[in-house]
């Protein structure tokens, strides 16, 4: 699919990595609607980027706020073809320890976000780019997932996390398959540790640290290298089924 054809769903899309999807779909001609719960950072981003972006307020585990959600943004930009998942949250838990076993409802919210909220957006988009007219390849539409490295070398307190992008990772090919018939592809991505908000609570040392223990390039990941992969699978209509790692050959230690 062309850049400037793009008519995607961003969740996650006011901040971090999803704001800077966001932002590389419009620079590059296409539109964006900006899915996320944050009022101020969405409708701010959204004033900034003028008539190719909007913000629409949705808990992507809910089905009547995604469906609203996508409903607005098809009936602004003419259609969806796109859906890039970057909504998540990443809280920190033993197992069990002196005080007792991790909460419970925790690990659940932990998956409901970011494997059901995930899932959720997916099924919905897909229904929604049925309608659209197929390329001269016969594509009608990208989805386009965020796992993490922790899927696969999830540390210390990141059961909860670990589980739910491991589940994001392991929907990928079915999801590509249960979709290939109608022209849409399936592709996640799985970033180290990139130099997102959440980051910005760290000291320099410790964020200086963190960078030095990837392998190369030595330091965090930068959001704009993010976006870029997402426009490359966009883009490159043979990506499919697959789930790619952008991590500068990172493998985390257990903490």
């Amino acid at each position: 699919m062309k850049s400037d054809a793009v008519k995607a769903v961003v969740t996650g899309g006011a901040s971090g990595l999803g704001e800077s999807v966001v932002r590389e779909i419009v620079r590059r001609g296409g539109k964006a609607a900006i899915l996320d719960i944050s009022d101020e950072a969405g409708a701010r981003l959204e004033k900034e980027l003028g008539g190719s972006a909007v913000y629409c307020r949705a808990d992507v585990a809910s089905e009547a706020e995604v469906i609203k959600a996508i409903e607005h943004a098809a009936s602004l930009f003419g259609g969806v073809n796109t859906a890039v998942n970057s909504a998540g949250i990443s809280p920190a838990a033993r197992t069990a320890g002196k005080k007792g076993p991790m909460d419970l409802a925790l690990f659940e919210r932990t998956v409901r976000v970011n494997l059901i909220g995930t899932f959720n957006v997916i099924r919905l988009a897909a229904a929604k780019m049925l309608a659209n007219e197929p390329d001269g390849d016969g594509e009608r539409g990208v989805i386009v997932n965020t796992a993490s490295v922790a899927a696969f070398d999830g540390q210390i307190g990141q059961a909860a996390y670990a589980a739910s992008k491991a589940g994001v990772v392991g929907l990928t090919l079915p999801v590509a398959r249960d979709l290939s018939d109608s022209g849409i592809r399936c592709v996640t991505i799985a970033p180290g540790i990139f130099d997102t908000p959440m980051m910005a609570s760290f000291s320099d040392e410790v964020r200086a640290s963190l960078g030095a223990s990837v392998p190369f390039p030595r330091r965090l990941g930068r959001p704009d290298e993010f976006a870029a992969m997402v426009m490359h699978v966009i883009e490159n209509s043979m990506l499919n089924g697959e789930t790619i790692r952008l991590d500068g050959a990172l493998r985390m230690a257990p903490k």
